[in-house]
């Protein structure tokens, strides 16, 4: 059997890449061991904005009477917030498989291997293929902590489908993932404590954002160490006991269960990887242009594969690139509007540079920084809480970064997104017509702000 296009991995790069090329009119095969969807829909992106979903809901039940709405005593059913989770993913994977096959995609279950640039082999059946595209993923890191092979820890998944509330738990991270769940088990009313390694929490986001955000969730009780390393683990299904060091000194924390989430890692074995004998960076990532080919032509590279990015959207877009350059549409890859979302409650997002990524560039820079008061539509949904947006404006006020903490972050942060990719400056973009009331207008505000 011969296909134009052979994809590897199901994930928001492969099935991206499989209904782009379908539509497109190319003969396409895609390989998938597990569910489609990959590890967003199934076990990421997807399943833990749904429990964050109800967690959120339950937070506003909780203070409805500052919206002068008064309620019973309320209650979860977490055993039913996980099933409605599940019911969630299975909803949407079946969309994913409707739309491939809606698009003529060949879709094959099973451990796809590489045995050279035009060929896979799933099983007994042998793949022969004009372009192969690998959207293989990553993985979830266990870092090398001593006892972590004889303590029952829980990576995202066992969070994300325990129907038991912990009464405590420590989180070993502070990124995005660990972030979100500390969120999560904080509303239900878990004890949470993060333990991160870094001076901060959220690194690669606004720090001061970050920080902001970390002072607001201490207020709710959620511990954060930071500049604290994990030392040793040990304990078993009743507790957990976690050795730590910082600049105070040594100290165990103790905990009915312990999450790990310092990270992904991209898969590169098991599926013949090492037969293409691809070109790699010094960091041992695969190296790609601008078009998401790599040192082999024919052979593209998406997604958590790459190592540069590790976020569903990024993986949307290279995917999209990727099929353009094999239909010979015009198309390259731009990574200099990315939009970062954390959808803690309230949600974080960013899109651009921050000031220390400028200041490690050498760049020069002003902020222009707006509480989110400024915006009525705010106001007027986020009662009594605070929220910050701060434009980062280079040579002639070019808009570089934007940043924003508060509701709803994740769905105006496109704007900036969009300013940036078009190389608007301020007073351009404070142009624009917002609609009123929009929490979207903060950006407006800002923007005459910077006068």
């Amino acid at each position: 059997m011969k296909y134009q296009v052979a994809i590897i991995g199901g994930g928001p790069a492969g099935y991206t890449a499989a209904e782009a090329a379908g539509r497109a009119g190319l003969s396409v095969v895609l390989f998938e061991k597990r569910a489609l969807g990959g590890v967003c829909l199934n076990e990421g992106c997807i399943p833990t904005k749904t429990l964050l979903y109800s967690a959120k809901v339950f937070d506003t039940a909780r203070h409805a009477q500052k919206y002068a709405v008064a309620t019973a005593e309320p209650s979860f059913d977490l055993a039913k917030i996980i099933a409605r989770k599940q019911k969630v993913v299975r909803k949407l994977v079946l969309g994913i498989k409707s739309k491939l096959t809606g698009c003529g995609v060949h879709i094959v279950t099973g451990e796809a291997v590489i045995a050279d640039k035009n060929h896979v082999q799933c099983g007994e059946e042998v793949y022969e293929c004009d372009n192969l595209l690998l959207c293989t993923g990553s993985e979830t890191f266990i870092p090398p902590i001593p006892g972590v092979e004889s303590v029952p820890y829980w990576t995202h998944r066992d969070a994300l489908d325990s129907k038991t509330l912990p009464q405590s738990l420590i989180i070993v991270g502070g990124g995005v993932i660990g972030m979100e769940f500390a969120s999560f088990f904080n509303s239900l009313g878990t004890q949470v404590t993060v333990v991160e390694m870094m001076d901060e929490i959220l690194g690669g986001m606004d720090r001061e954002l970050s920080a902001l955000l970390r002072a607001d969730y201490a207020k709710r009780g959620i511990t954060f160490l930071t500049s604290t390393k994990v030392v040793s683990l040990e304990g078993d299904e009743q507790a957990v006991r976690v050795a730590v060091e910082n600049a105070g000194g040594p100290a165990v924390l103790e905990a009915e269960k312990v999450l790990l989430s310092v990270g992904r890692r991209p898969v590169t074995k098991g599926f013949g990887l090492e037969n293409l004998d691809l070109q790699k960076t010094e960091r041992g990532q695969l190296c790609v242009d601008s078009h998401m080919q790599t040192s082999v032509s024919g052979v593209y590279a998406c997604g958590d594969l790459t190592g540069f990015s590790l976020l569903a959207h990024t993986a949307v877009r290279e995917a999209e690139v990727a099929v353009h350059h094999i239909a010979g549409v015009a198309d390259e890859m731009s990574y200099r509007a990315i939009p970062g979302v954390v959808y803690t409650n309230p949600e974080i997002a960013g899109v651009g540079e921050t000031e220390e990524s400028l200041q490690r560039k050498g760049i020069a820079c002003r902020t222009v920084k707006l509480p989110m008061a400024y915006s009525g539509r705010f106001v007027a949904e986020n009662e009594g809480v605070n929220g910050v947006c701060k434009l980062i404006l280079g040579e002639n006020d070019v808009i570089l970064g934007a940043h924003v903490l508060g509701n709803p972050a994740s769905e105006i942060i496109t704007l900036a997104g969009m300013t940036i990719s078009l190389g608007l400056t301020a007073g351009q973009w404070a142009r624009m017509v917002f609609p009123h009331p929009t929490v979207g207008e903060i950006f407006k505000e800002a923007c005459a702000e910077s006068r």
